[in-house]
């Protein structure tokens, strides 16, 4: 019983736990169908046009417990977040635009929570299709060759447009502008161009046509309205020439006259006949088919007709001649052929003055309407002018000429009898020019020729010009320079560049672009012609300060120009000079000053000039600094250790400056360091050892290192000798006396010359381990004052080693040890005691000096090896 009384109630609480646990129930989500507005989104539909901030949908869930459940949605990683919920009450917003031609399905993680459990779905939104995207004509500009011969009804060339909408949005018709104006049609749904039923293209007419083609879509909702989207767009059709033209004479009817005085093979008319397909003309042959009478003849090149009797031999007064003009190729062959009659008169009297006549009788002004730059030789057809002389023979013989802008057009035939049909040729088609001139005024002059009273009369001719395409735009400069500070955000404005298209109409628009390795970091406004930065840009003139690239001015005829543009990256004083430690220490020898230096990183001047001062400095009267080199000296008045131990109980002569660098930009920058100087006098000795000693004072490493291999380089050159020695004895047989003496060499001094040389190296005490040889003489001035000034003298060249010597006699324990600055000497060198608190180096080195100087009698009577 008392194991069943133990066993019980922890049995009990194991039940209760248990049933606590399976109590908390996940909460869930409703499915309320596909068309609902609340529960777990699932199968929810969103038109693209939906505007953000609209409330789409309410998240609906429960808990079985009752417990109050809150709302989330998540993304997977790198989608775009385009709702947001409300975490209590479920709402669904939207907060980003919709695209359905970009992303139509959309991937959402909807989840509900009680606190404790948390259930998550992944549902699927549907975007649906707006109609907000137009028409977009593919493969454009549109440009179709069509031989002149081309059958009525025939498809000549397929226009294709897109939409990226759906349903009747994104569905396209065709239709022309203009249908009755033109002689093309189109279909409505396949977009194929037709030559129209019944018509027929005509190269010696129109060589050319434009045709305007729109695209219209369907229509469709957008945000509530019906929608309808069209594109225009422009195809130019060239009718090619084909030979299907005989040739034509031109300026008839013909009328020639034969004066009483005119002499037998005088030209009486000429004849001009021209290959009616002016694309490949071909040449003309003349010949006289009957009337002659055997008393003309006719030229069969240039079609002149000459009189071959004397006009008393002439038989009648007027003479029919039916002259044929024959179409000769390329190889030679006489193809098609036209006629014309020439009516010859013969007569004596002048009496009428010519006249010019048009279509409905009499007429001096004459006006036409054509486009630019027409090919040369090309007939002007719409000038119907006549000019008649009534007068008989010679009395109506005059000449033909217009007066105007010279070599734009000649006027055929030159010389009239009687009555012929002017006609105006296009002799320089470039000075034919809309930019130039929109309207052209000529005045057509007839004089008679060889009659007293030079009869004559005038006509007007007006010639109204069209545009067309014949000029590339064209910037105002062939490069351009701009500059920008490196500290422009993103999107600033650099230069704006210019180009001109004097063409009319749609010709004349241009649209701007940029390209080029350099043109990365810009943009350029395609109407404008305004370049500026990235939005994300970040230019830097310390790492790129020059770009440059090509910009582009095209038409929309694709006629382009280049233009080059230079961008300079204008420094801005953004670095503040740098230390390169922020505390520095340096030892200065009285009279000769110490260097700082800071570097500035900005590119240019004067940001990247710095000035030093010092800031700080006690007491302050002390040192001076050079503002642009930064060379640090003590006072002029400053020429001891003396001096300085006047000024201040300071004895260490450790100082701290605080130093600064500035730079000269705008806004100015600067920074400052501490810098701690130790101050000593120059060493009494001058030889080169001396000045190593004091360059190496500062680092101890670098003067074991050299030392070291100086040691190095003398065993090695003792081996070398010993070994030569050595078989030189072996050769010989003989032990010579001199390799007895080496073998008895006394090592203990080297030893202690090693000892001396490891000594050296400690940095605390890198003055006391040698006394310098002065010479005695230099050591006195005249002022007595121990402030000793001499001439460094330049290093000596390295000893070579010491040859093989006898053992030492006496007690002289000497020895040398060479250099690279020469040999030194051990001195018996009495050290001073130490002070308490000034056991450093350099307050060792000076005490030296000074004890030196109170016993240098003393030291110049010691034996020198």
């Amino acid at each position: 019983m008392k194991h069943v009384r133990h066993f019980t109630p922890s049995l009990f609480l194991s039940l209760v736990h248990v049933c606590l646990v399976q109590a908390n129930y996940a909460p869930y989500f409703f499915d309320n169908g596909a068309r609902s507005t609340n529960g777990n989104m699932a199968l929810l539909s969103l038109s693209e046009d939906t505007p953000v901030g609209t409330h789409v949908y309410t998240l609906n869930g429960t808990d079985p417990e009752g417990d109050p459940v809150t709302y989330d949605l998540t993304y997977e990683a790198g989608s775009r977040h385009y709702f947001s919920v409300d975490n209590h009450l479920g709402n669904v917003t939207l907060i980003e635009e919709l695209d359905r031609e970009k992303e139509d399905e959309i991937e959402v993680i909807v989840s509900i929570s009680d606190g404790l459990s948390t259930v998550s779905e992944k549902v699927r939104i549907l975007v649906m299709d707006a109609n907000d995207e137009s028409p977009e004509f593919i493969n454009t500009p549109y440009i179709v060759e069509v031989p002149e011969n081309t059958p009525s009804s025939s498809s000549i060339f397929k226009i294709e447009a897109i939409d990226k909408d759906t349903g009747s949005g994104g569905s396209i018709t065709y239709f022309l502008q203009n249908i009755h104006a033109n002689k093309f049609t189109i279909d409505r749904h396949s977009g194929v161009l037709r030559i129209k039923p019944g018509v027929t293209l005509d190269y010696e007419k129109s060589r050319t046509h434009f045709v305007v083609v729109v695209a219209k879509d369907g229509g469709g909702k957008l945000r509530g309205d019906n929608k309808v989207f069209s594109a225009t767009t422009t195809v130019t059709i060239n009718v090619e020439d084909v030979q299907d033209t005989p040739p034509m004479f031109i300026g008839t009817p013909y009328y020639g006259y034969v004066y009483e005085d005119t002499l037998a093979g005088s030209e009486v008319f000429t004849v001009v006949a021209l290959d009616g397909d002016r694309g490949k003309p071909n040449s003309i042959h003349y010949c006289i088919v009957n009337g002659s009478e055997g008393s003309f003849e006719i030229s069969n090149t240039t079609g002149a007709i000459s009189v071959i009797k004397s006009p008393n031999q002439l038989k009648k007064e007027v003479y029919e001649l039916k002259v044929k003009a024959s179409e000769v190729s390329q190889e030679g062959d006489i193809s098609e052929h036209t006629f014309a009659m020439v009516t010859i008169r013969v007569v004596d009297l002048n009496n009428h003055p010519p006249t010019f006549y048009g279509e409905n009788g009499p007429q001096n002004r004459f006006e036409l309407t054509m486009y630019e730059h027409p090919p040369e030789g090309e007939i002007l057809r719409g000038l119907k002018i006549t000019v008649n002389d009534s007068d008989q023979g010679a009395n109506a013989k005059f000449n033909l000429r217009l007066i105007g802008p010279g070599g734009i057009f000649r006027v055929v035939p030159q010389t009239v009898l009687n009555e012929a049909q002017v006609t105006i040729i296009v002799e320089n088609s470039a000075a034919i020019d809309y930019e130039s001139f929109k309207v052209l005024t000529f005045k057509l002059l007839a004089i008679e020729v060889n009659t007293p009273e030079k009869f004559s009369s005038t006509a007007d001719i007006v010639i109204r010009l069209l545009d067309t395409n014949d000029n590339v735009p064209k910037f105002s400069s062939d490069y351009y320079i701009a500059r920008i500070p490196e500290n422009s955000p993103g999107g600033s404005n650099v230069v704006a560049v210019t180009a001109t298209d004097p063409d009319s109409g749609l010709w004349g628009e241009i649209k701007y672009s940029i390209y080029g390795t350099g043109a990365d970091l810009f943009l350029i406004h395609p109407s404008t012609g305004i370049i500026y930065t990235q939005p994300w840009a970040v230019l830097d003139a310390e790492v790129n300060s020059k770009y440059n690239f090509y910009v582009k001015a095209e038409d929309t005829d694709g006629k382009y120009s280049l233009a080059e543009v230079f961008i300079t990256v204008l420094d801005v004083n953004d670095h503040s000079p740098e230390f390169n430690e922020n505390i520095q220490e340096k030892t200065m020898i009285i009279g000769s000053p110490v260097k700082i230096e800071a570097i500035d990183q900005d590119a240019e001047e004067p940001n990247n000039i710095v000035d030093y001062s010092i800031m700080q400095a006690d007491p302050a009267n002390v040192f001076d600094i050079d503002q642009s080199t930064g060379e640090i000296k003590l006072k002029s008045y400053i020429r001891s250790l003396d001096i300085i131990h006047n000024i201040t109980n300071n004895k260490d002569c450790i100082w701290s400056l605080v130093v600064q660098a500035k730079d000269r930009g705008s806004p100015s920058f600067s920074t400052t360091a501490v810098l701690k100087i130790d101050i000593t006098e120059e060493t009494l000795h001058k030889g080169p050892m001396a000045a190593f000693l004091m360059q190496t004072k500062d680092n101890p490493m670098k003067a074991l290192g050299v030392l070291a291999g100086v040691m190095g380089i003398m065993v090695l050159i003792t081996i070398v000798i010993s070994t030569a020695m050595f078989w030189r004895n072996k050769r010989s047989n003989k032990v010579m006396p001199v390799r007895r003496i080496i073998k008895k060499r006394q090592m203990p001094p080297s030893r202690s010359v090693r000892m001396e040389w490891l000594k050296f190296k400690r940095p605390s005490n890198a003055a006391e381990k040698f006394v310098v040889e002065e010479d005695v003489k230099s050591l006195h001035n005249e002022n007595s004052n121990n402030n000793v000034q001499v001439v460094p003298m330049p290093p000596a060249a390295p000893l070579p080693p010491p040859a093989p010597t006898l053992a030492p006699q006496g007690n002289a324990p000497g020895w040398q040890v060479p250099t690279v600055s020469g040999s030194l000497t051990p001195k018996h060198i009495i050290k001073p005691p130490k002070k308490k608190g000034h056991g450093s180096t350099h307050n060792a080195l000076v005490s030296e000096l000074k004890m030196r100087f109170e016993k240098r009698n003393a030291t110049f009577r010691e034996p020198h090896i």
